[in-house]
């Protein structure tokens, strides 16, 4: 399977780590859209929003646990969330993840 974001979390890709456990791994993303902008992933391969089921759940429950405190790692207590699910919603990476965007008023319009 050839998954950037495997590789990064087996180590195979250097990351700047911001977080990490044995469920999830957090990063700086490479081409940030934000003063902050970090992406997190859990560590089993889920390929998208659509493929969480209650078998895999717990990693999304554990990533929006630690949503907080990684933000707070960052410097930032107001931020957004995205996830992008499939082709025509920008998903490039076929491996669930979501962005931590803040550091800048972005105001009420998402696109």
């Amino acid at each position: 399977m050839d998954c950037v974001f495997c590789a990064i979390i087996n180590g195979d890709i250097p990351s700047s780590k911001v977080y990490e456990d044995d469920m999830i791994l957090a990063f700086d993303d490479i081409n940030p859209v934000a003063p902050v902008h970090t992406v997190i992933v859990p560590k089993e391969h889920i390929c998208c929003a659509n493929k969480v089921d209650e078998s895999n759940s717990k990693y999304v429950q554990r990533i929006f646990e630690k949503i907080p405190e990684i933000a707070k790692a960052k410097g930032i207590d107001s931020y957004r969330i995205i996830n992008n699910c499939g082709e025509d919603a920008g998903q490039t990476v076929k491996h669930l993840h979501f962005h931590l965007v803040g550091g800048v008023k972005m105001g009420e319009k998402i696109i």
